[in-house]
């Protein structure tokens, strides 16, 4: 995904940011790298890249790894001099969010005249802790670069890092299969990205949604989103025989509620709005895909009846979180409400 603009997990505004800024897939090497945000599956997925470039360029490189909030005084200084045979040496720094005064103070003093031959990768999850460093990093000292790994908060973002998956192996995925798989693992990107790579792996030919549906056909058939999607088709049976067998499966159910809440806000958005899907999409932070579901979600619904669904929902979704008895009875009466296009 390409880094955005706006303000990173830390805060600070990337526009002050003097140094490049790149995205995950963009890591390349510099005297040091700093990789901030708080999506750990990208952030590691950028320093084993970097490590893998560095490899290919010298096998002989040095890897080594400090804990910045263990930090032992003098560690950086050691690790970065060169050895007698002149290594290449990539450093890793994890927990910069958590540093001690110690690594703090001696990595500025580091930027000043980094080592020659010396990666030094600087891992900052967020936070303010360590932002007088990150903000020298940033103005340039050091002739660093920053690879960006926001979370990917909005499903459409999601999407797009599964069809980029695909993409980078060059395998041909069906339009449906590639929506059933990013809807089954929504809600955790590194089960996303795991059965991405499972699917690249295993199947030889293009991927539809039969082969989706054989690798995980349960965890989609018992997913959440089936649940709201049968209900907001008027298929009460379909839905609550769904949702009881996601319940029984070990669903929890505040993901369920949730599930609805995404497609009837998104359902709420696009009632009444005008114009096509590309255009749609751009005003309201969609992909063009999720414009098109939810206007065909849409057709047999009227303004009345979302407003009621999304009372229900609020109130369904306070029972399940501790003020009601029955949370089982709430999520069943949601799915009856939703059923009947609020008409009830």
């Amino acid at each position: 995904m390409a880094a955005r603009g706006g303000k990173s997990s830390s805060g600070t505004a990337k526009a002050a940011a003097s140094i490049p800024q790149l995205s995950w897939d963009g890591t390349r090497a510099a005297p040091v790298v700093l990789v901030s945000g708080t999506e750990t599956v990208l952030a590691d997925r950028a320093m084993r890249a970097l490590r893998d470039l560095l490899k290919v360029e010298d096998p002989s490189l040095e890897v080594s790894d400090i804990l910045a909030s263990d930090y032992a005084p003098g560690e950086l200084l050691t690790l970065a001099s060169p050895s007698l045979f002149a290594e290449p040496r990539l450093i890793r720094v994890d927990a910069v969010e958590k540093c001690t005064d110690a690594f703090l103070s001696e990595t500025l003093a580091y930027l000043s005249d980094p080592a020659e031959g010396a990666v030094v990768v600087l891992r900052h999850a967020g936070g303010v802790r360590g932002k007088k460093l990150l903000d020298a990093i940033r103005s340039g000292l050091g002739g660093g670069v920053e690879v960006v790994c926001a979370e990917l908060k909005k499903d459409s973002d999601k999407y797009e890092f599964a069809r980029a998956e695909f993409a980078r192996a060059q395998k041909r995925i069906a339009p449906g299969a590639l929506r059933a798989i990013t809807t089954a693992f929504v809600d955790d990107l590194a089960e996303l990205a795991a059965a991405c790579q499972q699917l690249i792996s295993d199947a030889s030919e293009e991927i539809t949604e039969a082969t989706v549906d054989k690798y995980y056909g349960g965890r989609v058939e018992a997913n959440a989103f089936r649940v709201a999607d049968a209900a907001i088709a008027g298929r009460h049976g379909e839905a609550l025989v769904t949702l009881r067998h996601a319940l029984a499966s070990g669903a929890d159910p505040v993901p369920i509620v949730a599930a609805f809440a995404s497609k009837i806000r998104t359902m709420a958005k696009l009632s009444g709005a005008r114009g096509a899907s590309g255009q749609l999409a751009r005003q309201f932070g969609l992909a063009p895909w999720q414009v098109e579901r939810a206007q065909r979600d849409l057709r047999g619904w009227d303004e009345a009846g979302l407003g009621r669904c999304i009372e229900t929902l609020a109130a369904t979704d306070a029972a399940i979180k501790g003020g009601g008895r029955d949370p089982v009875f709430s999520l069943e009466r949601l799915v009856r409400v939703v059923s009947a296009r609020g008409a009830v």
